[in-house]
C-alpha cells in the first residue's frame, strides 16, 4: 500500500513556473514507477510525465509539456517532483500523482495508486 499526497500547486500567470511535489509513505518506494497526471473539468484524465522506478533514469513527457515539464525523485525522501515552466492557460488542471508497479507507465489503468490531487490554475 502507498499513500500519496501531492502539494504545490496554485495560481499562476501564463509564463510563469510552479514546482509540484509528491510525498509517499508505506516501503520500497523506489520499487514504483511514478507518474503525474492531470484533469480538466470535462476532460478526460490525461498522462503528463513519468518517471522509471530505482534510479529513476528514464523519463517520458506528453508532447504538449515537452520541453517545459521535468520530472524527477528523490527516493531519499520518497518524494517526486513536477518542475513546470512557461504555464500556459491550457495547462491548468487538477493534477494527480501516481504509482505503477510496473517499471514506468504511461496510461492511467497501468497505475495502482493515486494521490488526491493539487489544482493548477494559470490565468492569461
Amino acid at each position: 500500500q502507498v499513500l500519496l499526497v501531492e502539494s504545490g500547486g496554485g495560481l499562476v500567470q501564463a509564463g510563469g513556473s510552479l514546482r509540484l511535489s509528491c510525498a509517499a509513505s508505506g516501503r520500497a518506494f523506489s520499487n514504483y514507477g511514478m507518474g503525474w497526471f492531470r484533469q480538466a473539468p470535462g476532460e478526460q484524465r490525461e498522462f503528463v510525465a513519468a518517471v522509471s522506478r530505482t534510479d529513476g533514469s528514464s523519463t517520458y513527457y506528453a508532447d504538449s509539456v515537452k520541453g517545459r515539464f521535468t520530472i524527477s525523485r528523490d527516493n531519499g525522501k520518497n518524494e517526486v517532483y513536477l518542475r513546470m515552466n512557461s504555464l500556459k492557460p491550457e495547462d491548468t488542471a487538477v493534477y494527480y500523482c501516481a504509482a505503477t508497479f510496473r517499471q514506468v507507465a504511461v496510461t492511467p489503468r497501468e497505475y495502482a495508486y493515486w494521490g488526491q490531487g493539487t489544482q493548477v490554475t494559470v490565468s492569461s
